[in-house]
């Protein structure tokens, strides 16, 4: 895994666009001179024909072609190819009709280019479960055989563009009773530091529960660790790879002291200024949307077409959320608070259409704008649900310690929750954010809410 601004990304996934990025370079390059009435060089068209791959090929990252894909549709990944395409036409047309190209056929280019470019989409989207494999990707010992090292191997599996490939499992007596298969256990005769160096290994994943009474060999994770091997333990190894922060792992003593949870007065005055920007633009933007939501919900239900809701913002302070109504006005005429389901009664015809498009979170950029909410950050949830997800869930209080979002890290990774267990995932999520927020990751959250709206994953 690689780390640029807080964030990891996988190892093979970058090594995938680089590989996309220069092939399409290549292919534009070749379709340029071939379309030329001569006068091309190449010191004209290579640096255009690099802007275009990178561009599309940073759009491509932000609508998921190289997140791991062995459990998307063929239906999600046509209609992101289709999405880029679409995208791809206005940034085509910009490169290669304003940018001094000389004499070329364009209007033949640009259907070239944009050819290839789904060429090399769909090739990257069919290949899905078949990632590339990194020429710097790093063996793993994982040191225990119980609960633990089962679902670091899990994880691995699915996760399978992370470049990181599992070596052994190597046993720690006493500690956990076995959960993965004995062919995968390495035999424990030899030290640690002998099986790390015969192995080539180049991490340690700690995934033992009972670490007590002597379980670790110490020294000899410390003779390791001395001879460059890197040890982890299971809360690093989930937030690199699955870019949560595991409650089932977490120490209090490792979000006291370990990296991240930093807030700061700079950092704080730079997300409000870009919160600003960002909500005042979208505001002028949504105008028209915005509009004919109102329009319909008052044609079909009449009554209010917005509705404001108490919600917990940062440091556990109430302030009201602003909405477009998209359940009939009786949704909780008993005045008792309900999780919202999927294909929830309530919720009305245009509501359907709002929710699966997101629109009905549109007036909370009002919220942005007075400061209750930014851009980016765990969505905010009643008091209701709040205290009881507190009184169930350990450290669930530490997603208030930033201020709610109208979108955030959770909701572009994580389904739609409506039940306890689904706000521990998303819980995850958020502590994740909470611990590495910066403007980088915002910018990334809100370019795969785009994704997350345009191909309809996770709606409701």
């Amino acid at each position: 895994m690689l780390r640029l601004f807080n964030h990891y990304f996988p190892t093979n996934a970058v090594f995938q666009v680089l590989v996309d990025t220069i092939v399409l370079f290549l292919a534009i390059v070749v379709a340029a001179f071939a379309t030329s009435d001569g006068s091309a060089s190449l010191g004209v068209i290579g640096p255009s024909a690099l802007f275009f791959a990178i561009v599309m090929l940073i759009v491509g990252t932000a609508l998921g072609f190289y997140r791991s894909q062995r459990e998307r549709s063929v239906r999600i990944l046509l209609a992101r190819v289709a999405l880029t395409l679409v995208i791809s036409i206005p940034i085509a047309y910009g490169v290669f009709h304003v940018l001094p190209w000389g004499h070329m056929e364009h209007e033949a280019l640009d259907a070239i280019v944009v050819m290839l470019l789904g060429a090399v989409l769909l090739a990257r989207s069919l290949a899905r479960g078949k990632p590339l494999s990194a020429p710097w990707s790093r063996r793993v010992l994982v040191m225990g055989t119980g609960v633990e090292a089962a679902s670091v191997a899990q994880t691995m599996q699915h996760s399978s563009n992370a470049g990181l490939s599992i070596v052994g499992f190597y046993p720690v007596p006493g500690a956990d009773d076995q959960q993965v298969h004995p062919s995968e256990v390495l035999p424990a005769r030899r030290t640690l530091l002998q099986t790390v160096a015969d192995l080539e290994v180049d991490e340690i994943i700690i995934a033992v529960r009972e670490r007590r009474g002597g379980a670790l060999p110490l020294a000899q994770l410390l003779d390791c660790k001395l001879a460059g091997v890197k040890v982890l333990d299971l809360s690093c190894f989930f937030e690199r790879v699955r870019g949560q922060v595991r409650v089932d792992t977490l120490r209090a003593s490792w979000l006291i002291y370990g990296e991240g949870f930093r807030q700061g007065f700079l950092r704080t005055q730079i997300k409000r200024l870009f919160d600003l920007s960002a909500a005042i633009v979208l505001l002028l933007l949504a105008a028209p949307v915005m509009l004919l939501t109102m329009i319909a919900i008052y044609i079909e239900d009449g009554g209010p077409m917005l509705y404001t809701q108490e919600r917990v913002g940062q440091g556990g302070r109430l302030f009201s959320v602003i909405k477009f109504r998209s359940m009939r006005s009786d949704a909780e005429s008993d005045g008792k608070p309900r999780w919202a389901q999927t294909n929830d009664s309530r919720v009305t015809r245009v509501g359907r259409i709002i929710r699966k498009a997101r629109i009905d979170e549109l007036p909370q950029l009002f919220n942005v704008l007075v400061g209750d909410m930014s851009m980016v950050g765990p969505r905010p949830e009643r008091q209701f649900f709040v205290d009881q997800l507190t009184a169930q869930i350990p450290f669930y209080s530490v997603r208030h310690s930033v201020k709610p979002g109208v979108t955030g890290w959770a909701q572009v990774r994580y389904q739609y929750g409506a039940s306890v267990d689904d706000a521990v995932q998303k819980l995850q999520y958020d502590l994740y954010y909470v611990k590495n927020h910066t403007l980088f990751l915002d910018l990334m959250v809100l370019a795969e809410t785009v994704r997350v709206v345009m191909t309809g994953e996770g709606a409701h």
